[in-house]
């Protein structure tokens, strides 16, 4: 299949009573709405990105025998369509019960969420049956059934819709092909490895044409390499369907990988959030240090070991710098520039600079004989921050 046929027809769904945008490529069945009317619930809709998703001051309190548990707190939040959204926070920070409440498995104690602006707490049970086939959904374990086939997992949501045995086929076939199971249609689930499992599960939760792909921890159970197999398919999957995607992780690389924006939660309530970069680059909540502390380079044992806190006595040293960047503003490393500075050598010990969405940042550990003050770098532009750790003896 070639990207232009996907490109052609990204939200193909069959539901009873709506033929969809994907009539074009599945004959709807008996009772299907006439394209003058499909056209004109089309430009009612238009009002709204499709895949749109905000939250208005949402709080969730659970009822437990110690008394109230307060899950969510004043939420207030937009996700844009087509964008790639990443919550994380500690355990019990409520991640899971806010992705939830998008397609209303939880029930707000408070406050509203909007689907392409409508409030989805007013739908009733046909409307949320229709929201829910917008709204697919991946989870860690996969959820597949072992004693059917690739194809039958694939297709159970088709078959429970009542969709047509020949648009059954033809649907869960290009599936299987978009997520690189073609060869695989008869293959049962305990036959195959964990990634090709969560393949199955990713093909399962677009059977409807979903506008919004909900992930709750989808990649925590496979291993590194399929994990980044899985993200790049995710990324494929927003790029060519333009669909909305919302994660929860506690990984915080997959989050650097993939996302667009990051929500940080803490104790249910919004500590930060923003563009992955911005947020990683200059984490302003401890919550979210805390979170990111695993993707820091500490300095090296031996490093350690020779910094002295003093220039030791009757031995030719260096200073040591670490010098800090957040992203911003362009600013980039740049030794040459810093020796020029410095009015001296520089020598790099340690760091490193990360890429995420087109910004640079990280930091550089180095040993300089100049006696400028580090805060004159960053006051010069050529950092963001820059401190001075102590002292190593010239030949250490």
């Amino acid at each position: 299949m070639t990207a232009k046929q996907w490109t052609l027809a990204p939200w193909s769904r069959f539901m009873p009573g709506s033929a969809g945008t994907g009539a074009r490529n599945a004959r709807p069945e008996s009772g299907a709405k006439a394209p003058e009317a499909a056209a004109h619930d089309g430009a009612a809709m238009a009002q709204h990105a499709a895949g749109s998703v905000r939250f208005e001051a949402l709080s969730k309190t659970y009822e437990s025998a110690a008394g109230p548990v307060q899950a969510l707190a004043d939420i207030t939040l937009d996700i844009p369509a087509g964008r790639i959204v990443g919550i994380i926070g500690r355990s019990g920070a409520g991640k899971s019960s806010l992705l939830r409440t998008i397609n209303r498995l939880e029930q707000p104690t408070q406050g509203r969420v909007l689907i392409d602006g409508q409030d989805i707490a007013a739908l009733g049970e046909d409307d949320l049956v229709r929201l829910r086939r917008r709204i697919g959904m991946i989870f860690q374990h996969f959820n597949l059934l072992s004693a059917k086939t690739v194809f039958d997992n694939v297709a159970l949501p088709l078959r429970v819709a009542g969709a047509q045995p020949g648009y059954v086929t033809r649907r869960v076939t290009e599936l299987l092909e978009l997520v690189g199971l073609a060869d695989k249609q008869m293959a049962y689930p305990g036959r195959l490895s964990g990634g090709q499992k969560q393949r199955v599960g990713i093909a399962r939760a677009l059977a409807h044409g979903p506008e919004i792909l909900l992930c709750d921890e989808a990649t925590s159970a496979l291993d590194p390499e399929t994990t980044q197999s899985i993200l790049a398919l995710l990324r494929d999957i927003n790029r060519r369907l333009g669909l909305t995607v919302v994660l929860i992780t506690h990984e915080m690389g997959v989050i650097r990988e993939i996302c667009d924006e990051v929500v940080v939660l803490e104790r249910g309530r919004i500590a930060e959030s923003g563009p992955v970069w911005k947020v990683f680059g200059a984490p302003a909540h401890p919550a979210t240090r805390a979170l990111l502390r695993p993707l820091e380079q500490a300095l090296p044992a031996e490093l350690l070991e020779k910094l002295q806190a003093q220039a030791p006595a009757g031995v030719p040293s260096r200073r040591v710098l670490e010098l800090g960047f957040t992203g911003e503003g362009g600013i980039e490393p740049d030794l040459a520039l810093i020796a020029a500075a410095l009015n001296a050598p520089v020598r790099l010990l340690h760091g490193g600079i990360d890429r995420i969405q087109g910004h640079g940042h990280g930091r550089l550990v180095i040993a300089t004989a100049s006696a400028l003050p580090a805060a004159e770098l960053a006051v010069r532009g050529l950092c963001h921050h820059a401190t001075e750790l102590g002292h190593v003896a010239d030949h250490a």
